[in-house]
């Protein structure tokens, strides 16, 4: 009997197995423009400049104006990127060979979230990546930035990046 329940116990576990592992994709929200804002004028502020460097920077790749929103020292935690102002744009515009766009008038990327407390500010996107059992595949999860804005510029930048 005992042999039994373990059996029927192993079965049940094997078909909610799969089911555990389901996901629902993550998807932007309808006016990512709107999460940029709070009625409290510190906080619209520093998300004002997070709004810029995904708008102007990320999106439009104009690192030739990268200073207007990162501080000279930028701490970089990506693994990818040095740190500094200087390392930011060197990655950006050698390493990953991005190219200026005209800047657009809303954002384009797809935006979950944007979270601001105190002089941090988070912003949640979706993230399709290859699965790594099959590479015919895709699979969505999450991206995050989060910057430490000191006297209105990035001056600090967190994301989850792994090494390339």
């Amino acid at each position: 009997m005992k042999s039994r329940l373990t059996l029927a116990a192993l079965f049940a576990a094997s078909l909610f197995a799969g089911q555990a592992m389901a996901q629902e994709a993550v998807v932007g929200v309808a006016n990512p423009d709107a999460l940029f804002t709070s009625p409290d004028p510190k906080l619209h502020a520093n998300k004002q400049i997070a709004y810029h460097i995904q708008k102007d920077l990320l999106e439009a790749n104009r690192w030739d104006e990268a200073g207007k929103w990162l501080s000279d020292r930028y701490i970089q935690h990506n693994p990818n990127a040095a740190s500094g102002l200087k390392g930011v744009v060197y990655f950006f515009t050698e390493v990953m060979k991005r190219k200026p766009e005209p800047v657009p008038a809303k954002i384009k990327t797809p935006i979950v979230a944007v979270m601001a407390e105190g002089d941090l500010v988070t912003i949640i996107r979706p993230y399709t990546v290859k699965d790594p059992k099959d590479p015919t595949k895709t699979y969505s999860t999450t991206w995050f930035d989060t910057w430490r804005i000191v006297n209105g510029k990035a001056d600090e930048h967190w994301d989850s990046a792994l090494k390339n």
